[in-house]
């Protein structure tokens, strides 16, 4: 993943404003080197309302990604719309991300679950990984570096 080949992301949404929509971007954008398009467009529903019509916009935006973002979110608002989202992508061979709504522990939906590859929490390297590892199969494995002074233990007794 570069500048150059950035993963392309489907963040599921229903033509509407979503905090947990515009948080999900704030997470990415400040991710380091971490490169990704946005291939939703949910600032630009189709003309025309009706059913098939909807449908066809979001298998479009669906089709130019490599990986799908589930907010569990919307599905309360629309879940017609979610699992239909989350279908087509399965029937697309797009793995499908669970991202749980913002801030809460509830247990998600099994409709929801069935329908995803991996669950997400919101914690930045947790998200990024996930997205890397679904989308491009990378290896994720990272490892911290702690850095100490050993003489700020000298004189530390265990008791």
């Amino acid at each position: 993943m570069s500048k150059q080949a950035p993963i392309r992301v489907f963040v599921t949404h229903c033509w509407q404003d979503s905090d947990d929509y515009a948080r999900l971007f704030e997470y990415l954008e400040s991710a380091r080197n971490f490169f990704y398009r946005n291939t939703g467009t949910p600032d630009k529903p189709p003309p025309s309302g009706d059913t098939e019509a909807v449908r066809e916009n979001l298998r479009q935006q669906i089709n130019a990604a490599e990986i799908v973002v589930a907010l569990a979110s919307l599905y309360p608002e629309q879940p017609d719309l979610t699992i239909f989202q989350m279908n087509y992508a399965k029937s697309q061979k797009k793995p499908v991300l669970l991202l749980r709504p913002f801030g809460s522990r509830q247990e998600l939906a099994k409709l929801l679950t069935d329908r995803s590859d991996e669950t997400s929490e919101w914690e930045e390297r947790g998200l990024v990984d996930a997205i890397r590892r679904l989308a491009r199969h990378e290896n994720t494995a990272r490892y911290d570096t702690i850095e100490f002074n050993p003489d700020e233990f000298r004189d530390f007794k265990l008791d």
